[in-house]
């Protein structure tokens, strides 16, 4: 899997976050990631008490979205988000998404946005199936700091985290 550092992800217990961001509903077809990020970072300032230099990609699929009958008109809530500190006022026209804590699958993907797909392929049709657990019902998301270079950076690395519980055998 060449756009990931390992086939293997670290296994992590995330610990509530608070995001400050803008939240839209897309599909696969209609999302425009780099637009919603440009509109996004060019407000990010207006966000008090935010963690410089950490980004929230995060994707809200809900109990109706099935990824093993994939389909890209699916509805789904797409964040361009930041951490805070403590909440305090959120600016107009953004949203506060509250993570809970929760197991995550923690993989890295090194590489282009445009190649993203792979990467997610992987994790939902090769590791998913053959690990020890299985998708849980919270949001997943990619979390962007210094070395995320920019989506058409081959040298780019984001972390991917995914919602995970042990199966129930």
């Amino acid at each position: 899997m060449k756009n990931l550092v390992s086939t293997t992800p670290e296994i992590k217990e995330l610990q509530p976050k608070v995001l400050v961001g803008v939240k839209k509903e897309v599909s696969v077809l209609t999302m425009d990631n780099v637009a919603h990020w440009k509109s996004f970072m060019a407000r990010r300032e207006e966000v008090v008490n935010h963690i410089r230099g950490e980004y929230y990609s995060v994707q809200e699929y809900g109990d109706l979205y099935s990824f093993s009958n994939f389909n890209p008109a699916a509805k789904f809530k797409k964040w361009a988000a930041v951490a805070v500190l403590e909440l305090q006022d959120t600016p107009d026209g953004m949203d506060v998404l509250e993570l809970q804590s929760g197991l995550y699958a923690v993989f890295i993907h090194k590489g282009m946005a445009k190649d993203f797909s792979s990467t997610f392929q992987y994790i939902f049709s090769e590791w998913m199936p053959n690990s020890i657990y299985e998708l849980d019902n919270r949001p997943h998301f990619e979390f962007l700091d210094e070395r995320y270079l920019g989506p058409t950076n081959s040298k780019s690395e984001e972390e991917v985290w995914i919602p995970i519980k042990s199966k129930n055998l």
